[in-house]
C-alpha cells in the first residue's frame, strides 16, 4: 500500500512538471518517516499527501499538510549579490515544518485539517521566530548575472539546473515572480536521504557546495 501510493505521488508529481521536488527514493526509516510516531496513523505518506480530498497548495501534488504563514527576515551580507525575497513555495512545504510554527501532526483526516501538538525543535528547525537570517539564502534569481557579479560562483547551465548533471534544480517563484529560484529543494530531495540530511548529492570535499561556489 505504502508502495503503490508512493507510486501514484511521484506519477502526479511527473504530471505536474514538479519531478525534480520528488526525486527518486525511500523515506521508509528516514527522519521524514513519520509513521510509527503514533499520532493518529501508520501511514507514510499521509503526513504530507493524500489520494483525495487534498488541498490546493502550489508546488505540492495531493498536499495534505498545513502550510505555514510565516514571514521571514531574510538574509543579508556585506558578500551576498543576491536579491533573496520571501520563500518559494517549494521551501514554504518544508519550512511548514521546519519553521517551528505548524505541528509536524498538522495533516488532515478526511480533509479536515487538525490542530498537531508536535513541533519542530533544536537543530532541525529553521526560520524559527520568522528569521533566516543565519542560513543558506533561498528565493533568489541564480542566474549567469549573479554568478559574474558575484566573481565566484559557477554560472548555472540552464534556468532550470545548476549543474549539467540536472542534480539541483532551479524553480519558478511565483509570488513575487522570481525565475531560476534557488530554494531549499535545490540542495534537499524530501524523499531521499541517500546522502544524508536529504541533500540532492554526495557532500564529501564539499562537493555539492563546489558545484554552485568556485572557492
Amino acid at each position: 500500500m505504502r508502495n503503490s501510493l508512493l507510486g501514484i505521488l511521484v506519477s502526479a508529481a511527473l504530471a505536474a512538471g514538479t519531478a525534480s521536488v520528488f526525486a527518486a527514493g525511500n523515506i521508509t526509516g528516514s527522519p521524514h518517516d513519520l509513521s510509527g510516531k503514533g499520532w493518529g496513523t501508520t501511514e507514510l505518506c499521509k503526513f504530507c499527501h493524500t489520494p483525495h480530498l487534498a488541498q490546493s497548495v502550489v508546488g505540492a501534488p495531493l498536499w495534505n499538510h498545513r502550510s505555514t504563514a510565516q514571514s521571514y527576515t531574510l538574509y543579508s551580507s556585506a558578500t551576498f549579490q543576491g536579491a533573496a525575497t520571501q520563500p518559494g513555495p517549494q521551501s514554504k512545504l518544508c519550512l511548514s515544518c521546519h519553521d517551528g510554527t505548524v505541528a509536524n501532526d498538522s495533516f488532515a483526516n478526511g480533509g479536515v485539517l487538525q490542530t498537531g501538538t508536535h513541533y519542530m525543535t533544536s537543530t532541525n528547525l529553521v526560520g524559527a521566530s520568522g528569521t533566516l537570517t543565519s542560513d543558506h539564502p533561498i528565493a533568489f534569481t541564480y542566474n549567469g548575472a549573479l554568478a559574474t557579479a558575484d566573481g565566484h560562483l559557477n554560472t548555472p547551465v540552464s534556468s532550470s539546473y545548476v549543474d549539467a548533471a540536472h542534480q539541483l534544480p532551479l524553480y519558478n517563484n511565483p509570488s513575487p515572480g522570481v525565475a531560476s529560484s534557488l530554494e531549499c529543494a535545490t540542495c534537499h530531495s524530501v524523499h531521499d536521504n541517500t546522502y544524508g540530511k536529504f541533500l540532492r548529492m554526495n557532500n564529501a570535499g564539499s562537493a555539492m557546495c563546489r558545484t554552485c561556489h568556485t572557492q
